[in-house]
């Protein structure tokens, strides 16, 4: 039986863990669950599931859901530190780590600390932090499995023996498949007028809406190619991005042979959920089996940078290294939400993104006092210029 610690339970990964969970009762029980402010959906998940604990983000929060769980047995509580004790708990396993943004790299980072199985979705505590977190999971000998679709693709098409050496294993590149967002055939120069409406219909996944918005810009293919460097050993010319706009080939591994290993399937984050949960074995998901017969054709084709500047932004980041990955990661998470909030354009987003790279200088990611230090000053410089923006 594998006690499951979900941070992020509320949100699209969250609710298809608990999804592919409820299939395999006999297998996995929910120790923990944690919202930041969705309450009454955390608490109907609570009355489901019933965890020991479940953390939200204030005590107004915290107040809330202890008036919807009267009765139940669920120990509640708020905040950072009530997140790190979830993921660390010696009660817990595994950890889903489905926190969207850099408010999941403490807990995150405080599971790798404590050898938990980890089932990364948060990929900011790769982009924040690669090297000290990996260091972490080497050091604790934790065990970290990646969810996102196109890594865990990836996980699955390399060899067994693999060793975070590309060369080692003859892998010539990586290749990241993308589709291109909702505005893939959409005229350059009208996407000024994108609404955040627009920007958040993905055409082949259901995500939040911060998430959408960065695969709207490719934000956050840019992510992750930073997130693949870490997980895989592979610098940033290993890595290549590819238009697959069908979303059915999920990833690849080219190999000096001439050989490419895909790994297939329907677009539903249930599947790379439940190969994680169960690695090294395999668990029915609810997912469809792919129907290859039904489709007419895969498409691919090579990234075009003047619609999606923020992917190469993100290659730029990886390339100068320390906290330059962080000054872009959070100067994109003010962007997107002013975006939301309609206070900025669509197309301010990288605008934004490029000034506080361009404008501050980054350092070596020491440790993490280094990198927060970072991602508080890109957040004020961002937030800066979108005050400008905003006023023009």
């Amino acid at each position: 039986m594998q006690r499951i610690t979900i941070l992020g339970a509320t949100g699209s990964i969250g609710v298809s863990t608990l999804d592919v969970l409820a299939r395999h009762p006999e297998q996995y029980q929910v120790y923990a669950l944690s919202a930041h402010s969705r309450v009454a959906e955390l608490a109907v998940q609570c009355r489901q599931f019933r965890p020991q604990r479940a953390v939200v983000g204030t005590p107004e929060a915290a107040a809330e859901l202890t008036r919807l769980l009267a009765g139940l047995p669920v120990d509640v509580s708020y905040g950072e530190a009530a997140l790190c004790e979830i993921a660390a708990s010696p009660d817990t396993d595994t950890v889903m780590a489905a926190i969207v943004g850099a408010a999941g790299l403490a807990p995150t980072l405080a599971a790798a600390r404590t050898g938990k199985k980890i089932l990364l979705a948060n990929k900011e505590a790769l982009v924040m932090s690669g090297q000290l977190f990996m260091d972490a999971v080497r050091e604790h000998k934790a065990t970290l499995l990646p969810i996102d679709s196109e890594h865990n693709a990836i996980f699955q098409s390399l060899p067994a023996h693999y060793g975070r050496a590309p060369e080692a294993a003859g892998v010539a590149k990586i290749l990241l498949t993308a589709s291109g967002g909702p505005f893939l055939n959409r005229a350059v120069e009208t996407l000024e007028s994108v609404t955040p409406a627009e920007a958040c219909k993905h055409p082949n996944w259901s995500m939040g809406r911060k998430i959408s918005v960065d695969s709207a810009t490719m934000m956050n293919k840019g992510l992750e190619v930073i997130e693949a460097h870490w997980l895989f050993g592979a610098p940033a010319d290993q890595i290549e991005v590819v238009i697959h706009p069908q979303s059915v080939i999920h990833s690849m591994v080219s190999y000096v042979d001439g050989s490419v290993l895909a790994q297939l399937g329907n677009p539903d984050m249930r599947t790379p959920i439940a190969h994680a949960l169960a690695y090294p074995e395999r668990i029915a998901s609810g997912v469809a089996q792919l129907d290859l017969t039904s489709m007419s054709a895969l498409h691919f084709h090579q990234p075009d940078y003047a619609r999606f500047p923020c992917l190469a932004l993100a290659f730029d980041a990886l390339r100068a290294g320390g906290t330059a990955p962080a000054l872009l990661n959070a100067a994109n998470e003010i962007a997107v939400e002013a975006f939301l909030e309609e206070r900025i354009g669509f197309r301010d987003i990288d605008r934004v993104v490029r000034r506080v790279m361009d404008e501050n200088e980054h350092g070596a990611a020491s440790d993490i006092a280094a990198v927060m230090a970072q991602d508080a000053r890109a957040r004020a410089a961002a937030s800066g210029i979108v005050a400008t923006i905003a006023r023009n």
